[in-house]
């Protein structure tokens, strides 16, 4: 299969903040059974590639620099509470 040449994405627009998944507990427990069964190193492998996809199809570096920073605040402040994520 050939690479297809890079195209600028379409600009996007800023991070969706508020709940937009149409079945977040069906999504979550796909996202849960598809770790079902593997290592933890093969586990973080799976959702490292999930999230590579993902960006790929988002495609404003921007959007993804908003998520990473909210993603790695929320972490982090976790971390005070003793929670795991």
């Amino acid at each position: 299969m050939a690479v297809q040449p890079f195209e600028e994405p379409e600009p996007a627009v800023a991070l969706i903040r508020t709940p937009h998944l149409a079945d977040p507990d069906g999504f979550y427990e796909e996202l849960v059974a598809a770790q079902r069964d593997l290592p933890d190193d093969r586990a973080e492998r799976l959702l490292a590639k999930l999230v590579l996809i993902l960006a790929n199809h988002v495609g404003d570096r921007a959007v993804l620099s908003e998520a990473i920073g909210l993603a790695r605040a929320n972490t982090v402040a976790g971390i005070g509470r003793g929670t795991a994520g």
